[in-house]
This record gives structure tokens, sequence and C-alpha cells, in this order.
């Protein structure tokens, strides 16, 4: 089978059938062997009706999962990346406001072209400038230092992956809008990107509020330290707590000697609990102490994951 076309869907019963028929257009016309699958995150409109019906239409072509509840757009890609069977695997969102028009280009580049994964770039966006353009623009730029992929719109939901890229990440939580990180970290480092048409949404309303931003600085940089730190917790937790701990021991030291000196000299001096310097390194000390166990601890978990040692083989002869 030449592609998979993953879309994850909550509430967008209105949509799904103009959607598909435009996607069996596309394949046609291009003569792709392919297979859609729907996940319904939990709708709680006839969403599912929809998907049902298309796959009563169209047996070998619709695939659906179905969530009893609204687990989020992650898992949805998540059980999706696990039934996909194509050799390319597309993602794309359930609203028309991805154009299936760009599945072609998106196949070749991954195909012919040697990318893992081609992320689109909705360089021309049709939303509000305030509440989505400017924040998107600000969140992508710290994507990008963090992460050191020089993307553009790392959160696009129309993207292109070679098979063996969705059977070796693990989305989970909302790690979806770092895919292409969780792609570099697993060893696929081929990634390119694509100008992609943004279209206005034509039902419904946007299921995704402000908290995202917040929710995305926070994932990025649980993205980050995993990436980093994720088998050896000891090398973050245990270098800044024993730094602290001996910036608080020279503190202590340096408010010690002085009381020592102050008496050597028979010159009256104030008790040393009453400099705060005292109670800054006592903190600094305590603090250092509880990061250094914190470190002991996240090892004693790392060492009994199963994930400890799991990694990506390309080839083995």
């Amino acid at each position: 089978m030449d592609i998979s076309v993953i879309i994850p869907l909550y509430n967008e019963e209105e949509s799904l059938p103009e959607l598909f028929a435009w996607i069996q257009r596309v394949m046609a016309a291009n003569g792709f062997s392919y297979e859609v699958i729907f996940v319904d995150d939990g709708s709680t409109d006839g969403s599912w009706s929809v998907v049902e019906r298309l796959h009563d239409q169209s047996p070998h072509a619709v695939r659906g999962i179905k969530f009893r509840h609204n687990y989020g757009k992650s898992p949805a890609l998540h059980c999706g990346f696990q039934e996909a069977r194509g050799e390319v695997v597309i993602t794309m969102d359930a609203d028309l406001q991805d154009s299936p028009d760009e599945i072609p280009a998106l196949y070749h580049m991954v195909k012919d072209g040697g990318y893992d994964l081609v992320s689109g770039w909705k360089k021309k966006r049709l939303d509000s400038k305030l509440t989505k353009n400017l924040p998107s623009k600000l969140y992508n730029a710290v994507a990008r230092k963090v992460t050191g992929l020089k993307l553009h719109d790392m959160n696009c939901g129309l993207k292109a992956y070679r098979r063996d890229v969705v059977k070796n990440i693990e989305v989970y939580g909302d790690m979806h809008r770092y895919i292409p990180y969780l792609a570099k970290n697993a060893g696929f480092t081929r990634i390119g990107e694509k100008v992609v048409e943004h279209r206005k949404r034509q039902f419904g309303n946007s299921k995704f509020g402000m908290n995202r931003f917040v929710n995305g600085y926070l994932d990025l940089m649980t993205a980050w330290f995993m990436a980093k730190f994720g088998k050896k917790p000891m090398h973050f937790f245990g270098l800044i707590g024993s730094l602290m701990f001996l910036v608080g021991l020279a503190m202590v030291i340096v408010v010690g000697v002085n009381k020592l000196v102050a008496l050597s000299a028979h010159v009256p001096a104030p008790l040393v609990t009453s400099s705060p310097y005292f109670y800054i390194a006592l903190v600094a000390m305590i603090l250092g102490t509880q990061l250094f166990l914190t470190g002991f601890v996240a090892e004693l978990i790392a060492r009994n994951s199963t994930e400890r040692n799991h990694y990506q083989i390309e080839k083995n002869i």
C-alpha cells in the first residue's frame, strides 16, 4: 500500500464527507493505493456515524478507531500510527483547513526525495494575527532554538512520514506538537519542510484554546529534558544539586571565617545566625542535597524502566 492517511477528529461530522471525497479524488488522479484511518477522539456529535457510513461505502479504503472519551490528539495519532500500513503515512486535520491536494507532493518528497519526515508550513495563515499568528511565530521561534530543527511550523497537522518513523516513535501526552523532535531523537534526521495551503475553517469552531501555548511550552521542556537526560537523570539533578550544595557550603565557610577572624582580633562580632548569608547558605545546602537525592531516585526509576536499553537500530547484518 502506498499511503495511509491518519485523521484525528473531534466533533467534525459536517466536514468528514467532503474531506474523504476530496481525498478519493486526489488518490484516484495519482493512482495511489491508500487507506484513510479516522480516529474519533470521543466525539459527542454524529462523527462516528459518518465514519461508519463512509466505511460501508468504501470498506477497503476507510478504517476507523473510536475512543470512549476525549483523550487528545497525541493518543489519537499514536493509535493511528500503530494501525498504519502504508509505505508513507500522511497526517492531516479533519476540519478542511489542510488541503488533500498537498498529498502527492508530500508523498514524493518522502518516497523519492529521501526524507524521513516532511512537515507542512502554513506560510500564509488565515487565522487571527493577535490570537494565532503572533503567538505561533513566538512558539516556533522558541521551538527552533530548543530543538535545533529549522522548521517554521512544527505544530502543523499536515505531515508526511516514512513508515519506519511512525513505528519507532511514541507520541504521548500532548507531544504531537513535537513529533519532528521525537523523530530526530529517534535517529531520523532527514527532516524537511514544505509550504502548504492554509484554508479557512468551514464548519464548527477550533477545539484548541489559549492554554495550548502554556501547555506547549511545558511539553517542549519535557521533550528536551527526556531527550537529554531521560536515561541519565543524575547528570542533571546531581550536577545542579552539587553546585548548590557547594555554593551554600562556601557561604557558610565565609561567614564562619569572618566570625573567627573577628574573635581572634578581639573585635566584637555578631552571632553567625544573625547574618542573612547563613540562612541563604543553609537553604542552598538543603536544596542541593534534595536535588542530589532526587537524582539517585530518578536513576533507580530509569534503571527499572523497560525502555532503559531501547535503542534505534537501523541495520543489522
